[in-house]
């Protein structure tokens, strides 16, 4: 399985999609300040995540996500 997760700043109003094949490991990655581009806002709690069958359908939903009306689901539904 594959997993569009949604991460939420611990002590910044900040909020990170991303996707992995590994969710536990990502997430402690993140905490532990080893991905770049969240780095600055560690720690994290996990707030949603989504499973699917494929690393392509993951990527695709993450893209979408990212988007305005992705945002607004994911806002309204989701979280």
């Amino acid at each position: 399985m594959w997993y569009v997760y949604v991460l939420r700043s611990k002590h910044k109003d900040w909020q990170y999609i991303g996707y992995s094949g590994n969710l536990k490991r990502r997430l402690k990655n993140h905490n532990e300040g080893n991905v770049q581009s969240t780095k600055h806002y560690a720690p994290f709690t996990l707030e949603a995540f989504v499973a699917v069958k494929t690393e392509k359908k993951a990527e695709e939903l993450e893209k979408y996500f990212k988007t305005g009306s992705g945002r607004a689901v994911l806002n309204k539904r989701i979280l």
